[in-house]
């Protein structure tokens, strides 16, 4: 099973974290969100300990804070909309700064903010610490159905090849003197973006049928059996472990 090439988001390294086999870091990473979710959003000392997970988690990884921080640009449309909540909202009102916000907003808004930040973050260490490949083949190892596992194999191997198909297209239209300033030109680009389509569309035949002619009946052929030991598992389940019993912690307190 291939992957394409290495992808930005993976930083290369030789730490503990690295070292672990993909599919524990795999459920590690999804049970820790899944108590991040669970947390009520009153225990927001709770939310600033899970932080501090992430960051022992980062600093064994050797994985930088600002490299971290950039990578969490991501969820801006997600600050955005936890932002407006406060203001269209019903329910009690408070004043803060002169201006009328809704208790149920700024609660849901913090909601928003401190569990996606948290499940993002926890994401990109994923990313950062695995290889896309052995994230393909730990999701395999996890019994993921295999053709949602095969879909994103695909993907992610010839999404680079259309990328560059769209550059080429790009360039061949520029060399033509066109170039996109306003809604006249929408009509060439949706053109452009047709021809795209159907390019992706009979390339992804002609592999289908090269990958037939090759003897592919369904399913691809594992080439690594990853493999985990109990310490494995036990150094990977640390994180939501840990993240457990603060969960709990916050709703006795």
């Amino acid at each position: 099973m291939g992957a394409g090439h290495a992808h930005r988001l993976h930083r290369p390294g030789d730490s503990p974290v690295h070292g672990l086999p993909p599919h524990t870091k795999l459920a590690a990473v999804f049970a820790f969100v899944v108590v991040v979710v669970s947390t009520p959003r009153e225990a927001m000392w709770a939310f600033g300990l899970y932080a501090l997970l992430l960051a022992a988690v980062a600093y064994a990884a050797r994985v930088p804070a600002g490299f971290l921080l950039r990578r969490l640009l991501i969820e801006v449309p997600f600050v955005a909309f936890a932002v407006l909540m406060p203001f269209v909202a019903e329910g009690e009102r408070v004043e803060v700064l002169g201006m009328s916000l809704s208790v149920g907003g700024l609660w849901g808004a913090w909601n928003v903010l401190a569990k996606g930040t948290l499940g993002v973050a926890a994401s990109v260490l994923l990313a950062a610490t695995t290889e896309l490949r052995s994230l393909l083949l730990g999701l395999q190892r996890l019994r993921l159905p295999s053709l949602l596992v095969q879909i994103a194999t695909f993907m992610l191997r010839y999404g680079d090849v259309i990328a560059d198909e769209m550059r080429r297209m790009r360039i061949a239209r520029q060399s033509r003197g066109f170039e996109a300033s306003g809604v006249r030109h929408w009509g060439v680009l949706a053109k452009s973006a047709g021809a795209l389509f159907i390019r992706s569309y009979e390339r992804g035949e002609r592999v289908h049928l090269a990958m037939v002619s090759r003897g592919y009946a369904g399913a691809m052929p594992v080439i690594d059996e990853v493999t985990a030991s109990r310490a494995q598992w036990s150094s990977a389940l640390a994180l939501p472990g840990a993240a457990l019993v603060v969960c709990l912690l916050g709703w006795t307190l």
